[in-house]
């Protein structure tokens, strides 16, 4: 004779809530150092691509691909330029303005996908670039010049300074959404050094396409041919925010 067992197995509703429980103490705990992994990851990135700008920017002006006023010493140039994607800055000839003429660099010194200039910027993984270039000399300063929306130089009196450009260049890279593709605002310039602020001075608080630092904001003063990065020695940066070397 057959014996039937009519008792189910099953997860009584006080187990299910303690399994819930244990979950969402987990998820707790875990989600903010996912979080934070992913930030310090997208800034690492940021750093390392920083450098790489600055050393395809120290090969591009060695090799004198542009020098706009024909005296032998190479400028320096914006993504579009760097990555082959837009026509470089070329000498117009006696009298007349740099024109662009200067055809497309090939090979590039940088990636193709550093052509893809959208309101002047380079995206990616989560971080925005920018290059300024110098303008002519006006009252002792020299003023810095963003790259065109659709990637390289503009000419005429918009254009960059043939004679500064063989000397003055700088970079920014500042968060697509602060806080949560990163905190830190990078620098790096001619010097190759870079520096940082995590931009707590909500006046200068950068992100995206709409908060984006002035070529000035890390200077001593709005003169691109000015000291950098003061706020090291105690100083504040025109920004008001404290920049300090990356590391620290």
């Amino acid at each position: 004779m057959r014996i039937r067992n009519n008792k189910q197995s099953g997860f009584t509703l006080i187990e299910l809530m303690i399994v819930v429980a244990i979950i969402a103490i987990v998820a707790a705990v875990a989600l903010p150092k996912l979080m934070s992994a992913r930030l310090s990851a997208n800034e690492n990135a940021a750093v390392g691509t920083l450098r790489t700008i600055a050393a395809a920017q120290q090969q591009f002006q060695a090799s004198c691909s542009i020098d706009t006023d024909a005296d032998g010493g190479g400028e320096y140039g914006y993504f579009g330029e760097l990555a082959g994607s837009d026509a470089m800055r070329a000498w117009g000839g006696v009298g007349n303005p740099p024109d662009l003429s200067g055809g497309l660099l090939t090979p590039s010194f940088l990636a193709t996908t550093f052509g893809n200039i959208a309101t002047s910027v380079v995206e990616k993984q989560g971080y925005m670039f920018k290059i300024y270039l110098p303008a002519a000399e006006s009252s002792g300063t020299i003023a810095g010049i963003a790259e065109a929306a659709g990637g390289g130089a503009t000419t005429g009196s918009g254009a960059p300074d043939s004679a500064n450009c063989e000397i003055l260049w700088c970079a920014y890279a500042w968060p697509k959404e602060a806080g949560k593709t990163g905190n830190r605002c990078f620098f790096v310039n001619q010097d190759m050094d870079i520096i940082q602020t995590d931009a707590k001075v909500t006046a200068a608080r950068y992100e995206g396409t709409t908060l984006v630092p002035a070529f000035s904001a890390a200077y001593d003063t709005a003169d691109m041919g000015d000291q950098v990065g003061l706020a090291i020695m105690g100083k504040t940066a025109v920004d008001t925010n404290t920049w300090t070397a990356v590391g620290n």
